[in-house]
């Protein structure tokens, strides 16, 4: 089977370039399934059931987050109503609400997606690591096929990831730093990996936001909570993951880089 794996997708222009591209993407690589990293998909901040209902209705399958998921706060009655919509499975699960893992079915496969974030550079999470070794045992009963969205900052603790899961799920592809990196390979145990898969956003802008506001924020040092997602020629960014059936082992990952250029932000 054939999976698409988007990046972060950033506001109106970010859900623009999965529009015009994601079709197409479909059609010409036989893709089976869609995931997308759906966290800033309102306005940059957050996800609401319109931007979620706007991914499911072009083609995406499941929605994956991270620290972002909480910005818009329908996100909390949003998590426990729709499947579709993960959170990081590693938040405490006594006080947060939805799931970070779930078997999907389509046609005749059944897919694991689970959703994990990181600590390093990051928040007080439970541990990624012991997460995903008991996540994963569970799906293995169900599915060979196994899909990991690590959210997560630091470059070392995704290749960590990385390794630590090779041989046992199908793709382990870091989300997050919206930059997609070029180190993209199957490792030796049969896991397709990808330190951070990108963004679907706009090119002239610093990880998706007003340059002029970042830059002025690294200049002052001052807090700028709020910074607008700028409009113009945008990117969708990706890997597509050819995976086994049979052994959930990948066979190739390939990544992507699609442009368009949106109408508005």
């Amino acid at each position: 089977m054939k999976v698409l794996i988007i990046g972060d997708i950033i506001g109106r222009i970010g859900r623009e370039a999965v529009k015009a591209n994601l079709a197409k993407t479909i059609d010409y690589y036989k893709i089976d399934f869609v995931i997308a990293n759906g966290e800033n998909l309102a306005g940059g901040f957050g996800v609401t059931k319109e931007t979620a209902e706007q991914m499911y209705s072009i083609g995406v399958d499941c929605l994956t987050s991270g620290n972002h998921i909480w910005d818009k706060k329908v996100a909390l009655k949003l998590v426990n109503e729709d499947p579709r919509l993960l959170r990081p499975q590693n938040y405490p699960p006594q006080y947060v609400p939805g799931k970070g893992a779930m078997v999907y079915e389509k046609g005749n496969l059944k897919i694991g997606v689970l959703n994990i974030i990181g600590r390093t550079f990051m928040n007080f999470y439970d541990d990624p690591f012991r997460c995903a070794d008991e996540q994963i045992e569970k799906m293995k009963h169900e599915t060979p096929l196994i899909f990991v969205d690590f959210h997560a900052e630091a470059t070392s603790e995704k290749q960590a990831m990385g390794f630590y899961l090779d041989g046992r799920v199908t793709s382990v592809t870091g989300t997050h730093t919206h930059v997609q990196t070029a180190d993209e390979r199957v490792l030796s145990g049969g896991t397709a990996y990808i330190t951070d898969v990108g963004m679907a956003g706009p090119v002239e802008s610093i990880i998706g936001l007003n340059k002029d506001e970042a830059l002025k924020r690294f200049h002052s040092l001052i807090p700028h909570r709020f910074m607008e997602v700028p409009k113009g020629e945008a990117v969708m960014c990706g890997v597509i993951v050819d995976a086994d059936n049979s052994t959930g082992k990948a066979k190739s990952i390939t990544r992507l880089q699609l442009k368009h250029t949106a109408k508005s932000a």
